[in-house]
C-alpha cells in the first residue's frame, strides 16, 4: 500500500515513532544491495529520514561512492537528484513500512546533533559521543507499507 511521504496516515506515522530496529539498503559500487540493521528517524514535515553512523562504515562508503559517481557525470541530462538511491524498512508481525529516496552524507555539527537528538527521542537512549559520527539524510520520494 502506498502512502504520501509528506502526509502519512496517523497509523503509519505512529508505527515509525515506535521503537523498531530497521534495515537500510544501499547500493554497492558493483550495483548489488548492501543491507544492514540501523536506527531510523522519519520526519514527514521535511520529507526526510535520517540514519546516524560512523563515517568509516560500509554503508557510508557506499553512499559516498554513489555521490562521487554522479558528480563525475557532472551534467546529468535527466535532472536526477544527487545521492544514492536507498531504502529503509521496518516490520513487526504483519505490519511493515518502507521509505525510499536519495541519501547524502552530512558531516556538519548541526545536522549530526539534530539527527542524534531525533534518534534519542525515538529509541529512548542517547548514543555515546563519536567524533566520526555522520548522518545519512534521505530525501524521501516513496512510502509504502501496512501499519
Amino acid at each position: 500500500m502506498s502512502h504520501d511521504v509528506l502526509n502519512p496516515t496517523p497509523e503509519y506515522l505512529a508505527f515509525w515513532r515506535e521503537r523498531h530496529v530497521c534495515t537500510l539498503t544501499t547500493p554497492r559500487p558493483d550495483g548489488t544491495p548492501h543491507v544492514v540493521p540501523v536506527g531510523v528517524t522519519y520526519d514527514p514535515e521535511a520529507g526526510l529520514a535520517r540514519v546516524i553512523s560512523n563515517r568509516h562504515s560500509k554503508k557510508v562508503r557506499n553512499i559516498l561512492a554513489a555521490q562521487e559517481a554522479q558528480e563525475a557525470e557532472e551534467a546529468r541530462a535527466d535532472g536526477a537528484q544527487a545521492g544514492a538511491r536507498v531504502a529503509v524498512c521496518q516490520m513487526e508481525g504483519r505490519r511493515w513500512a518502507t521509505l525510499e529516496g536519495r541519501a547524502v552524507i552530512r558531516t556538519d555539527e548541526a545536522s549530526v546533533a539534530d539527527a542524534v537528538a531525533r534518534y534519542a527521542e525515538r529509541y529512548g537512549r542517547t548514543p555515546s559521543p563519536n567524533p566520526d559520527r555522520v548522518v545519512m539524510e534521505i530525501t524521501l520520494d516513496r512510502a509504502m507499507g501496512r501499519a
